[in-house]
């Protein structure tokens, strides 16, 4: 397996299901953290390490190092591994995505933007998707016909109990303390507006086809989706909120691995739905424009990143997240997108719009 995002949470708890399974590891990459890449190379000698900084490349403890994006494809190319797990985070990861479809690899894909603003050009491209809600679906869906709609399920973020008018005063620290989740910065944050359900729901309609998609709050992250069938029955997928059961079923392409404790269902709390509130949540009312042009994801993703970095630098208000992504959809509307090379033009135009 070939493991990009080594260092972040989807990559360390991969590494750790791989030793597990002694699955070989022939290539790693990693953004920054350098410390903890020199432990993974003595652990696992890859064959081929990539970084993100050139300055880095004395650090790394290993002879073969590629540097950049170019790097990474370069892996890619030289790796003859058919698996990639993309755990890179953000738009960065999806040249990398694009590489690996090319290449025909099989692709156990943690880096939701690469679905997000180009699912269209991923068609036929073999994709396990590393996430609790869509293999949650995975498993529903297994065999079954008459289905009449799917639901994924939202924690509600750091700030589900708070009421929306005491939303103008919290800050970073606050929207990073997530109830049920240990994550990245960007995506703790995304849970917390609702953007990361938002982005969940067009990953869903490129990885299964269908376009009744919705979402609803169960704050306990015990139920992880479900799937209403044409006959009035409904699925659910129940497990504990911990990533490595999706990160194990796509690297393993398995569901006989022991991964979890089972949940003991007598000893369940009490679980309820809730409706997530575009009040409280303004940028999950773009799901239905969304399902409708998936093309405007890459306007959506590319403002959600530069306000979600500006709340994080503390120059920005967390409403202002919202506000930010609303005034760059109406600045650029719907595009229609011919090929990759417009996806990066809009990123880089809408970027430079919310910067300037």
């Amino acid at each position: 397996m070939i493991v990009f995002g080594s260092t972040g949470s989807i990559g360390v708890n991969a590494l750790k299901l791989a030793q597990k399974r002694d699955l070989k590891i022939s290539a790693l990459a990693c953004g920054e953290n350098i410390q903890l890449l020199n432990k993974q190379i003595a652990l696992f000698s890859p064959k081929f390490v990539g970084i993100k900084e050139a300055k880095n490349k004395p650090l790394v403890r290993h002879e073969s190092v590629f540097v950049g994006q170019e790097g990474l494809e370069r892996i890619l190319e030289l790796c003859e591994d058919e698996l990639l797990l993309n755990a890179i985070v953000g738009f960065a990861g999806l040249k990398s995505t694009l590489k690996a479809a090319q290449l025909g690899k099989t692709i156990a894909l943690a880096n939701k933007e690469s679905l997000v603003v180009a699912g269209k050009f991923l068609k036929g491209a073999k994709i396990l998707p590393i996430d609790s809600e869509h293999a949650a679906l995975n498993a529903l869906l297994e065999g079954r016909q008459g289905i009449n709609k799917l639901y994924l399920t939202a924690s509600g973020g750091a700030f589900f109990k708070h009421k929306t008018s005491a939303l103008k005063r919290v800050r970073p620290k606050d929207a990073l303390k997530h109830p049920n989740w240990s994550m990245g910065a960007k995506i703790t944050i995304d849970s917390a507006t609702m953007a990361n359900k938002l982005f969940e729901i067009i990953e869903a309609y490129h990885l299964f086809g269908l376009e009744g998609l919705d979402a609803l709050i169960e704050p306990r992250s015990i139920i992880h989706a479900l799937c209403e069938f044409k006959d009035g029955g409904t699925s659910a997928y129940f497990s504990r909120a911990n990533m490595r059961l999706a990160i194990s079923q796509a690297i393993f392409q398995s569901r006989e691995l022991p991964v979890l404790k089972p949940l003991d269902f007598v000893k369940l709390p009490d679980l309820k739905f809730h409706k997530i509130s575009t009040k409280k949540y303004p940028l999950f009312g773009l799901k239905k424009a969304l399902l409708q042009a998936p093309d405007l994801g890459v306007i959506i993703n590319a403002a959600d990143e530069v306000m979600v970095g500006k709340f994080l630098g503390g120059r920005c208000g967390f409403l202002d997240i919202a506000a930010g992504v609303f005034k760059a959809v109406d600045r650029f509307g719907t595009p229609r997108l011919e090929d990759t090379e417009q996806i990066f033009e809009y990123d880089r135009k809408v970027r430079e719009f919310l910067k300037g």
